[in-house]
């Protein structure tokens, strides 16, 4: 048997605080929730979870303060079968913390916080040998280290993962050109395109801007990419579900997108494993603690593409 792909997460990690309520607030006051759950997530650290359930081993390289609830982060996502070895504590900073509402639809509103001082840039990598790692994935919320990760991994021609999701036009600026591969948020691609674009009109002005792979999710309406072969966009359908909670979906498309390039799979087999895995996710309540094993995942393609499995 092969041995597990093996990865680098790099980014966000946050004590998430999710509540479950009727609806999502639209005037201030006191909401009643009926589920609750408090985890440790953020989006490279979900997307890692996400990949370690579906096979690769995983390292995350994240930045926390020296605080409990750093502890607790990093206690609870060693739990997941995830190397922590290379989480930053920052001395005198504050860990990151979210609260998170989802309503009876599965949208939600999130609201995050994060110490500059733990999110200050890293002066170099944290693993002597990044040959070590089949892929790279980054999310936006810590960029000094993403461009690190983005720079080392395709020196050496390896999958550069970016998760391109809400942020500063400056950042995401910076991190386009660095990647090898690019997947990116609806408001992340408005944001790049500087114009509110469809989903396939942005994949396409995205991928003239780059020559790296380039793929924009639409949650469930599917994700277009980019087949440079043919120069035009293509478009892989989102399983048909009904979601309970969209919270970690995108991260957790990412991990097992991540996963799938780690393990050579043709890209477009690569997009409907991550929809798959994503699709799931949005079945079950509490973000990335809803992310599926891989036979799971596995299941859900062969049911929703068939004829291709």
């Amino acid at each position: 048997m092969a041995r597990p792909v093996k990865l680098l997460s790099v980014g966000a990690l946050t004590l998430d605080t999710i509540l479950r309520v009727e609806t999502l607030p639209a005037h201030q006051g006191k909401f009643i929730a009926s589920d609750g759950v408090q985890i440790a997530s953020g989006m490279a650290t979900s997307a890692a979870c996400a990949a370690r359930r579906l096979g690769a081993e995983v390292s995350l390289w994240a930045s926390a303060g020296d605080d409990l609830v750093g502890d607790h982060l990093v206690a609870a996502i060693e739990a997941e079968g995830v190397d922590c070895g290379f989480v930053r504590r920052v001395g005198g900073a504050r860990s990151a913390l979210a609260s998170i509402l989802v309503d009876a639809q599965g949208e939600r509103i999130i609201v995050p916080f994060y110490d500059s001082r733990a999110q200050a840039d890293p002066e170099a990598l944290p693993a002597a040998d990044v040959s070590a790692f089949d892929a790279m994935l980054v999310d936006v919320r810590w960029p000094g280290a993403a461009a690190l990760a983005l720079k080392a991994a395709r020196a050496i021609g390896r999958p550069a993962i970016l998760d391109a999701d809400t942020a500063s036009s400056d950042v995401l600026e910076q991190l386009l050109p660095l990647a090898s591969h690019i997947v990116a948020s609806e408001p992340a691609a408005r944001i790049l395109c500087n114009r509110d674009l469809d989903p396939r009109q942005a994949c396409e002005a995205l991928a003239r801007r780059t020559d790296a792979f380039v793929a924009v999710t639409g949650g469930a309406a599917g994700t277009w990419w980019f087949d440079r072969a043919a120069g035009s966009s293509r478009h892989v359908a989102a399983p048909k579900i009904k979601a309970v909670d969209t919270l970690a979906a995108g991260d957790v498309f990412h991990g097992a997108f991540a996963v799938g390039l780690a393990e050579a799979m043709p890209v477009e087999q690569a997009l409907r494993f991550a929809s798959a895995a994503a699709a799931l996710k949005c079945l079950r309540f509490g973000g990335r603690l809803g992310a599926p094993d891989r036979a799971e995942t596995l299941a859900m393609v062969a049911a929703t593409w068939p004829a291709l499995s």
